[in-house]
């Protein structure tokens, strides 16, 4: 079986020599060059034609992003950011996974990690992954920002039904078609969980928000669902759901992880098929594995409708497929249309209800 053949670009030399010697510790990885800036990447991204390339988020010059929008114009090949923990260096990465990057690692200490082992095990899955990954599914998107107040519909202002969308690899594009096409008149509250680190949730919330026509915000422990908002977990926080009165509440933990995840939609599910009176559409997006399976067996047993993204959308077929495959999907669509058949899924379950 040939190896798998990885590009890296940083503009550390120290990085530039560690990262290799620990990818190629793997016996199924071969780094066939390496780059020290954008040009360089884009450069040696035309010669070699590598299968998959680690991007360093912050470089002198052309920066992490720009270069991942040459490769992805003139060479679209599957690329993982490593990226600093920083507010700037988050904001980046968002953009990036929302412009075509198909995963991220964060660097454990900064740009330049001298504990950068610590996430060798993380890297060499995600490159693995990346390798299989259809790359044309993640192809560059780009949403303008809205102006809110110019919006003539009003929110709904009743919160009938409860929307729960969960999604991991390839997700955060993903959402960001879904999210921005949802009408903001529906008498609906949004739960998302979107499987990513913690610090990195508020700023993929922010950016969803300033594209979208419901308000989207990492959720608040404690805080009241509402119709037209969305709730996205935190990292590292499992968001369950309680009633207190007629309200129904956010209640954020941190639970042992579920599937080797937290956030987990499971969790979600579990706790809204528990709690909540009202009906309820589960939405499963792009993701590798089975999370969210076992919750939307929960929520079938309740007033509900399941909606499973494609396979030929799906930028990790897995986490839809193992809805579809206990045969628990009531549809099956691309992403493309995903959001309308929220919005028709929500009117059936009104109509329903008469």
């Amino acid at each position: 079986m040939a190896k798998i053949k990885v590009l890296v670009v940083d503009d550390s030399a120290f990085m530039r020599k560690i990262i290799p010697d620990m990818l190629q510790e793997d016996r199924d990885i071969e780094v066939i060059g390496t780059a020290k800036d954008g040009r360089d990447a884009f450069k040696k991204t035309m010669e070699l034609a590598p299968d998959v390339i680690t991007l360093d988020v912050e470089m002198p010059g052309m920066d992490g992003l720009h270069t991942l929008g040459y490769i992805m114009s003139e060479k679209p090949t599957p690329v993982i950011m490593l990226s600093a923990y920083t507010p700037k260096g988050a904001d980046t990465t968002i953009r990036a996974l929302q412009y075509g990057a198909v995963d991220y690692v964060c660097k454990p200490s900064g740009e330049i990690s001298l504990d950068i082992k610590k996430i060798q095990a993380e890297l060499i899955e995600k490159i693995k992954q990346a390798k299989t990954i259809d790359i044309s599914k993640s192809l560059f998107i780009l949403h303008e920002d809205i102006e809110k107040k110019e919006i003539e519909k009003p929110a709904a202002q009743k919160n009938e039904i409860l929307v729960i969308i969960a999604a991991s690899t390839g997700g955060p594009r993903a959402l960001t078609e879904v999210i921005t096409k949802i009408p903001r008149d529906l008498p609906a509250s949004f739960l998302v969980i979107q499987h990513m680190s913690e610090g990195f949730t508020r700023t993929l919330a922010e950016r969803l928000n300033s594209a979208s026509l419901i308000h989207v915000k990492e959720a608040e422990n404690g805080e009241i669902l509402k119709a037209g908002h969305a709730y996205l977990a935190p990292g590292n926080f499992h968001m369950e759901i309680s009633k207190t009165g007629g309200d129904y509440r956010v209640e954020l933990n941190q639970k042992p992880p579920r599937l080797g995840v937290r956030p987990s939609a499971d969790m979600t599910l579990f706790s809204a098929a528990k709690v909540f009176e009202g009906s309820m559409v589960a939405v499963i997006l792009t993701g590798m594995g089975k999370d969210g399976t076992a919750g939307v067996e929960k929520v079938r047993e309740k007033k509900s409708r399941i909606i499973a993204q494609d396979r030929e959308t799906s930028v990790i077929f897995g986490m839809p497929k193992s809805v579809i495959d206990k045969g628990y999907a009531d549809v099956i669509l691309p992403l493309d249309e995903i959001a309308d058949g929220i919005a028709a899924q929500i009117r059936k379950l009104k109509e329903g209800a008469k």
